[in-house]
C-alpha cells in the first residue's frame, strides 16, 4: 500500500535523478503564470467594483429611504464631517505609504477588497452626517489613487514574475 502511494507521488519524477520531469515542470510554470495573470485581473475587477459602489454615493443614495429618527437615535450622534475628513486623509496617506513600501518587495496578491470596504464606509459616514454631496469627490479621488497604485503595484510585480517564468519555460523548451 505504502509503496503504491509512493510510486503515485513520484510518477512524474525522473528515475535517475529524482527531479521533476520536464513536462511536469512546464505544467507547474504554466500554472504559476496563470495564477499571476489572475492576480492582475483581480485588480481590474476590484477597480470596477469601486466604480459601481461609487454610483450610489454619486446620486446621494437617492434610491434608499431616508434614515428614520429611531435608527438615528439607535446609532447615536454622527461625527462631524471635518473629523471624517481627517480620518479619510490619515487612511489615504497610510494606504499609499504601505503600497509604496510593498512596491517591489510585497506580495503578488491584490489586496484591494479591504480598500473598497473602507472607502465605502467613508461614503456611508458622510451620508449619515448629511455631507455626502460636499465630500463625494475627495473619497472618490482617494479611492482612485489608492486602488490605482495597488493595481499598478500588483501589475508590475506580477509582470516581472511572468517574464521570469517565461524565461525558465523558454530554457526548458530548448
Amino acid at each position: 500500500m505504502f509503496l503504491r502511494r509512493k510510486q503515485k507521488q513520484n510518477h512524474h519524477l525522473d528515475q535517475d535523478e529524482g527531479l521533476p520531469s520536464p513536462s511536469s515542470r512546464r505544467q507547474e510554470i504554466q500554472d504559476r503564470i496563470l495564477y499571476l495573470k489572475k492576480q492582475i485581473r483581480y485588480g481590474q475587477l476590484w477597480m470596477a467594483l469601486f466604480f459601481l459602489v461609487s454610483l450610489g454615493p454619486a446620486v446621494n443614495f437617492c434610491f434608499l429611504p431616508p434614515i428614520s429618527e429611531e435608527v438615528r437615535q439607535l446609532l447615536g450622534v454622527s461625527p462631524s464631517p471635518s473629523l471624517i475628513s481627517i480620518a479619510l486623509i490619515v487612511y489615504a496617506f497610510s494606504a499609499i505609504i504601505l503600497i509604496f513600501g510593498q512596491m517591489n518587495t510585497g506580495p503578488r496578491r491584490f489586496r484591494g477588497w479591504s480598500h473598497v470596504g473602507y472607502l465605502s464606509a467613508f461614503y456611508l459616514f458622510y451620508f449619515y452626517t448629511g455631507a455626502l454631496r460636499d465630500n463625494f469627490w475627495p473619497v472618490f479621488i482617494a479611492g482612485l489613487t489608492i486602488l490605482g497604485l495597488e493595481n499598478y503595484r500588483v501589475w508590475s510585480v506580477c509582470s516581472e514574475a511572468i517574464r521570469e517564468e517565461q524565461k525558465i519555460l523558454g530554457c526548458l523548451e530548448k
